[in-house]
């Protein structure tokens, strides 16, 4: 394999055939090349697909009441739905087990004050697990507590960005804002790193809004979390379930598809899998085809490169040369040109991704990148493609009778 003469006819060979080699070489490279920008566009997809959702938990399920478009139950249609406390309740002694956080929400936009600074904000009056279903980051102080639910108290999570207009550099921890005539204490600040218009809200606990708007128990949605343990199967069956028994509950025709909305995220995260997926299916379908015409081109040059030096083989085999001996010659030469115009298409598209991976991160196209793996295994499937690109001029060169290549021109 290392032999210094042998490698010396190779690089001599290629040298004879310079434009040849680099034609066919180039085609090699920019297959690869290509490959290399697909895969990383699909993965700045993925990226940007993940972006859309980091601010919240990737196993959601959103209920949103409506109003029912059939009757049923001695119900015409057009009856208004509603969520309820005890709904929320309900769902937590049914389906144990099944649902890692819960929390009702009750929502309303209002004006929030600060001695002279004021602006609308939407409030969200919530449980403390909602922390975790939309992934809050609190920066100071602390979140929602269940005691703050059992007390009623008037305390406020304030966003970055209603910090930020608010109380510009003054800490908001200890201080008091003034809500639609209420005061209210701040007890923390949160960060939301997916989406900046998260940090534009207020978080308040939901029975303090349900005293203070009418000592109801309505809500507006129900959000929760099915367990992370479900595959893709499981947590549609779960949502599905779920949809049932809440229609039962409240009188609403099975059929009824307007009355009460589910959003399952399993759902939404598996139509981007399947479309990424095909979408990688294709880039490699198209990046192996660009190959395989580049192997295609080493091929037929070294076909041609025998042909012209039949006569040299057929002197070779005369002195004692073995077909393997000549098979070994053919087959590196091929190898030398698919590897090192594959890994300089490696290269230049791993290093293009790599300076404009930084540059491009936006809400749909975030960071386009390869990973190590993919690197390694196209590296091995160039070398296995040069054999095979010099496999069948290989086996003609071995076959080369000596009388009859010792009588060509």
């Amino acid at each position: 394999m290392f032999d210094r003469d042998l490698w010396s006819e190779v690089f001599n060979s290629i040298k004879k055939n310079k434009m040849r080699t680099f034609l066919t070489g180039f085609s090699v490279a920019w297959g690869i090349f290509i490959l290399i920008l697909l895969l990383g566009s699909i993965k700045g997809l993925q990226n940007g697909f993940a972006k859309q959702f980091e601010d919240d938990a990737s196993n959601t399920v959103y209920i949103w009441p409506n109003v029912t478009k059939k009757p049923y139950g001695g119900f015409d249609a057009g009856r208004r739905i509603t969520l309820k406390n005890k709904d929320v309740e309900y769902i937590k002694g049914s389906f144990e087990g099944s649902f890692e956080y819960i929390s009702s929400v009750f929502s309303r936009n209002l004006t929030v004050k600060y001695k002279k600074e004021f602006s609308n904000f939407p409030i969200l009056a919530v449980y403390p697990d909602y922390q975790y279903i939309e992934k809050t980051t609190v920066e100071k102080g602390r979140f929602l507590e269940n005691r703050d639910i059992e007390k009623k108290d008037k305390v406020v999570v304030l966003g970055k960005k209603v910090v930020d207009e608010l109380f510009k550099d003054e800490d908001p921890i200890g201080k008091t804002v003034i809500m639609n005539g209420f005061p209210y204490k701040v007890i923390g600040e949160f960060s939301d790193g997916g989406n900046e218009r998260e940090e534009n809200k207020v978080y308040v606990p939901i029975t303090t809004f349900q005293r203070i708007y009418g000592n109801t128990d309505v809500v507006n949605n129900i959000v929760l979390t099915y367990n992370p343990k479900f595959n893709f199967a499981e947590a549609i069956n779960f949502s599905d379930v779920l949809e049932e028994v809440l229609k039962r509950r409240m009188i609403i025709h099975p059929e009824d598809q307007g009355a009460i909305y589910f959003n399952n995220s399993a759902e939404g995260f598996s139509n981007i899998t399947e479309f990424t997926n095909m979408l990688t299916v294709i880039s490699v379908a198209v990046g192996f085809l660009i190959l395989v015409a580049g192997i295609v081109g080493i091929g037929n040059i070294l076909v041609f490169i025998i042909k012209e030096r039949t006569k040299e083989i057929g002197i070779r085999k005369a002195l004692g040369a073995r077909p393997s001996q000549v098979m070994r010659l053919v087959i590196l030469e091929s190898i030398f040109i698919t590897t090192v115009s594959g890994v300089g298409g490696l290269l230049f598209g791993t290093g293009l991704l790599a300076i404009v991976s930084p540059l491009l991160d936006l809400p749909a196209f975030s960071k386009p990148s390869v990973d190590n793996t993919t690197v390694i295994i196209a590296t091995v499937i160039l070398i296995i493609a040069g054999v095979f690109a010099g496999l069948i001029p290989a086996l003609r060169a071995a076959n080369v009778k000596p009388i009859v290549a010792l009588r060509a021109d």
